[in-house]
């Protein structure tokens, strides 16, 4: 794939743009679309067409990526009245990086092979800054040679870049990155209201910890948020409680037991219930402290 090639981005909010504006630094021309206009701001500034529709931008482009919030949505931009099979021909690719349910996206790609238009389901981890900084892991599903097509622009996306499977697997392994993510930021959360309700200082705790067998990537991103009670910067609660329920539906449809994700889905409930859905998932340490307090 060359920087000739016309692209689409559907979804520009805190992972969307930032992700749209590296393959444009890498020369990619952009049709974008996005529900909120002011999302579209900074990369029309930069030189991307805005549409009306995802139909209309489908019209112009060999490749459509979309990050939208969830199944729904996903399924409303690609198949939905002036949505993406309207506008799209044949042989365009539309590459789904949002995170949903694997059986919505074997839905969405069925649509739209009939229509000869490819699908790529490749929901991403890494965050905001993963976006940012161009060093996100890419989860896909879909066939190969699509894959290998599409390639090129996920290496100006991402580091981590792995083809898992057909339609959905990209879904089933966000789905298993997400349940291991928000269990171990349960657990970091207790450890460290444990160590300050013992009088040890929280963020020395997380500093031993960082260096040992129970360092990781969310006690060092995660946990730092908590120690420093920084909850306004990241990814809003409500996404992951959503992402923890598409995980929880495939365990339960598989008969599987996933008990710790299942007590993690409810103190995320509580955290929602409390208001803090639009904080960043660090914010979960206060549910903890609430019922601290309470006993």
């Amino acid at each position: 794939m060359t920087a000739q090639l016309q692209l689409g981005f559907i979804g520009l909010g805190v992972m969307g743009r930032p992700m749209a504006l590296n393959l444009m630094q890498a020369g990619y021309s952009m049709a974008v679309y996005a529900r909120r206009k002011e999302s579209l701001a900074p990369l029309i500034a930069t030189g991307a067409r805005a549409f009306a529709a995802p139909a209309a931008l489908a019209a112009e482009c060999d490749v459509i990526f979309t990050i939208v919030t969830a199944s729904a949505d996903s399924e409303q931009v690609a198949l939905g009245m002036q949505g993406i099979a309207e506008g799209a021909r044949a042989g365009t690719i539309v590459v789904d990086m949002a995170t949903i349910s694997p059986l919505a996206t074997r839905r969405i790609a069925q649509a739209l092979e009939a229509r000869g238009v490819d699908h790529l389901d490749a929901p991403v981890s890494g965050g905001p800054m993963g976006a940012q900084g161009a060093t996100l892991s890419i989860m896909v599903g879909g066939k190969p040679r699509v894959f290998e097509r599409v390639k090129p622009l996920f290496e100006r996306l991402g580091k981590t870049i792995l083809h898992m499977g057909d339609h959905g697997a990209g879904q089933v392994t966000k789905a298993c990155n997400q349940l291991a993510l928000t269990v171990t930021l349960q657990a970091v959360a207790e450890a460290l209201l444990l160590a300050q309700r013992c009088g040890v200082d929280p963020a020395k705790v997380r500093e031993v910890m960082l260096g040992g067998i129970a360092a990781s990537r969310v006690l060092e991103l995660f946990g730092k948020r908590m120690v420093e009670r920084d909850f306004e910067n990241g990814i809003d609660a409500r996404l992951y409680h959503k992402d923890l329920n598409i995980a929880l539906d495939l365990a339960h449809s598989l008969g599987i037991p996933a008990p710790a994700a299942a007590a993690t889905l409810q103190q995320i409930n509580a955290l929602i219930g409390s208001g803090g859905g639009k904080s960043d998932f660090s914010r979960m340490i206060e549910v903890l402290e609430r019922a601290a307090r309470s006993n």
